[in-house]
């Protein structure tokens, strides 16, 4: 019974561990970029777009499909980051086993 109640211990201790790396993913920013930098999209680890920064010289009138290309480029390079971000810290409490739902 001893060894039940210290394993419910860990698993509570792992969980609260879990729950402030989620927390802490929603505080970083991560920063996608495209064009050589002429777009610019900023995620959090949680995957939400905070900022897309367009320069001017990105911005031509008669090829507004490059226009979106470099957008959806660099919003894809961002959550690109943020999920690999999710997955190193979120990895480092499970030991790298892929546990569904958790990121």
């Amino acid at each position: 019974m001893n060894n039940m109640n210290q394993m419910m211990k860990q698993v509570k201790k792992m969980q609260e561990q879990m729950m402030k790396a989620q927390e802490e993913l929603g505080t970083k920013v991560l920063e996608g970029t495209a064009g050589g930098g002429v777009v610019t999209v900023s995620c959090n680890g949680h995957k939400k777009i905070t900022s897309i920064i367009i320069k001017p010289e990105a911005v031509d009138p008669d090829d507004v499909e490059m226009l979106q290309d470099l957008v959806l480029t660099a919003v894809n390079d961002a959550l690109s980051k943020a999920d690999e971000l999710a997955n190193n810290d979120m990895g480092k409490l499970t030991g790298g086993m892929k546990i569904p739902g958790l990121f």
